[in-house]
């Protein structure tokens, strides 16, 4: 037990990181009722936790090579708990997003990078690979875990009091802290404030570009932000596109920046030659696709089940619960697969699995849940993202020296908490896109008199707001409609958002698709074989 206490205490934290997101978003409808916001707040509030994360990971990855990584480690463990207790105690939507999408999010920019590096500083040859292995274990256990457990104390008792754990986790985490062995010495180097600006800037502009798209338009302005009573679209295109396209420039620049760095002698915030890494670019990158599905999938899903069927976290959590113990049981499968399998093969067998579930998912979504099929559709979920998250980290780690291994560590984090942001925000955006054109479409084709028409239209130019489907006859009744009339809109709207989740979990089904392309760097040998062994996957 001595032998493993190190990694214990590592993916004690590791699994505070990941758990914030599935809490949250099994706690949405609660949520919103509580601190009187909306589902297009909350989904701005996961968005930006993730995005902090993504914004300064590299950041907090260099803060870790000069203070060293176990003082990154315990200082970001203690911002993040200060942030989880500023959440607990959340009077509203504001405090919440301060709390737990901006403080808990720069705490896990020094903690997280600190992780993989300090895993790879106190295993070595084959206790290392489980010991990366068991990290990713312990992310999906969170994954896993994280519905069940919100989901149960939102029911019975408080949202809060996950976070009120969280930072009993954290203050363990740091009076263990000390067992950590740290053998890398802190480094005396100057951190470049222009390629802390560049990235983080790019990086938010892009994903709040995307965020922003269901009530501006990606293109032709559907509604526009009003500076002075002046709609801001620039040549009558919306602003998300410029947002995008800023923010993909100012990456650019960042890059430009980091090889300059590099040829005048000066150390950058990240060596942009890691990317000339087959190994390394490719998994990085099923990586980042790995996490935008399953944060689309945990952004879906709860909004199915709450906002269109009207069942409560704990139901949504056991409806989910498949996916959890399939998650954890393909993470030790896949484990063992590697001295059979090459990563290549598991990878790609998981991405294959991934797309089924999709499918499957996708012919669930209807008035009455197709129980069986959905759970179905949940455990092979699980599966693939367990067989996934076995490789990628010890494929990652494995394509640099010991020297980079918390540089890839910052990379690793930048791309999972990109990938969820970007996630969240595209299927969010795709979500709420489609319910505003499926629904106006809906009204317009109905008998509802001209006057509502016109009314309903005025009103959701900005956007359809997912509400629940049960609330709606009585929105109708409140806004001057009859019964019948209010009925006829219930069904209206509650047609539109299952034609507008089946959209989204269409995008999903694509996403996954497209991660296939990505994954051809994977290493295509099993571990102690040579290559000539390996059968092709």
């Amino acid at each position: 037990m001595k032998k493993w206490s190190v990694v214990i205490v590592l993916g004690a934290a590791q699994f505070v990181m990941v758990l914030d997101g599935t809490v949250m978003n099994v706690s949405i409808s609660t949520v919103v009722k509580d601190l009187g916001t909306t589902v297009s707040a909350m989904q701005a509030a996961i968005t930006f936790y993730t995005l902090t994360m993504a914004a300064f990971m590299l950041f907090g990855a260099k803060l870790g090579d000069i203070w060293g990584r176990r003082r990154a480690f315990v200082i970001g463990s203690i911002v993040y708990a200060l942030g989880s207790l500023t959440t607990a105690l959340a009077p509203n939507i504001a405090v919440l997003f301060l709390g737990w999408s901006i403080v808990e999010g720069l705490g896990a920019v020094l903690v997280i990078p600190a992780i993989a590096a300090l895993v790879a500083d106190n295993y070595a040859g084959r206790d290392r690979i489980t010991s990366f292995a068991v990290i990713g274990a312990v992310s999906g256990a969170a994954v896993a875990a994280g519905p069940l457990i919100g989901g149960f104390l939102t029911t019975y008792a408080s949202w809060r009091i996950v976070f009120v754990a969280e930072v009993v986790i954290m203050a363990v985490v740091v009076l263990f802290a000390r067992i950590i062995a740290d053998k890398a010495a802190p480094r005396s180097e100057r951190i470049d404030f222009w390629s802390v600006l560049l990235s983080a800037a790019g990086l938010v502009f892009v994903v709040f570009g995307m965020l922003q798209s269901k009530t501006w338009g990606w293109i032709t302005p559907l509604a526009s932000p009003v500076i002075a009573g002046v709609p801001i679209a620039p040549l009558g295109i919306s602003l998300t596109a410029w947002l995008i396209l800023a923010g993909i420039v100012l990456l650019w620049g960042f890059l430009r920046r980091q090889r300059r760095l590099v040829a005048s002698g000066r150390p950058p915030l990240v060596h942009v030659s890691l990317f000339s890494i087959r190994q390394l670019r490719s998994g990085l990158s099923v990586l980042g696709a790995q996490y935008a599905v399953t944060a689309g999938l945990f952004f879906m899903v709860p909004v199915y089940l709450q906002m269109t069927l009207g069942l409560d976290a704990l139901q949504t959590g056991i409806r989910i619960f498949p996916l959890s113990i399939s998650l954890i049981l393909f993470s030790i499968v896949g484990t063992r697969l590697s001295s059979r399998w090459s990563p290549r093969r598991i990878v790609r067998v998981g991405q294959w699995i991934l797309v089924g579930s999709a499918v499957l998912l996708l012919g669930a979504v209807t008035p009455d849940l197709q129980e069986a099929l959905f759970a179905v559709g949940m455990f092979l979920a699980g599966a693939a993202l367990g067989l996934l998250a076995s490789q990628l980290g010890a494929v990652n780690m494995s394509s640099v020296t010991e020297k980079e291994t918390s540089e890839v560590g910052g990379l690793q984090g930048v791309f999972q908490n990109l990938g969820s942001s970007l996630g969240t925000a595209l299927i969010g955006s795709i979500l709420i896109g489609a319910l505003t054109t499926s629904f106006a479409a809906g009204v317009a084709s109905s008998t509802l008199p001209d006057s509502v028409k016109s009314t309903i239209s005025e009103k959701t130019q900005g956007g359809v707001a997912i509400v629940p489907v049960s609330t709606v006859t009585e929105i109708g009744k409140e806004n001057g409609l009859n019964a019948d009339q209010s009925e006829q809109l219930a069904t209206i709207y509650s047609e539109s958002q299952l034609s507008s989740l089946s959209t989204a979990f269409f995008g999903l089904i694509a996403i996954t698709l497209g991660s296939l392309l990505l994954s051809s760097g994977i290493p295509n040998e099993v571990a102690g074989r040579k290559r000539s062994e390996e059968t092709v996957a």
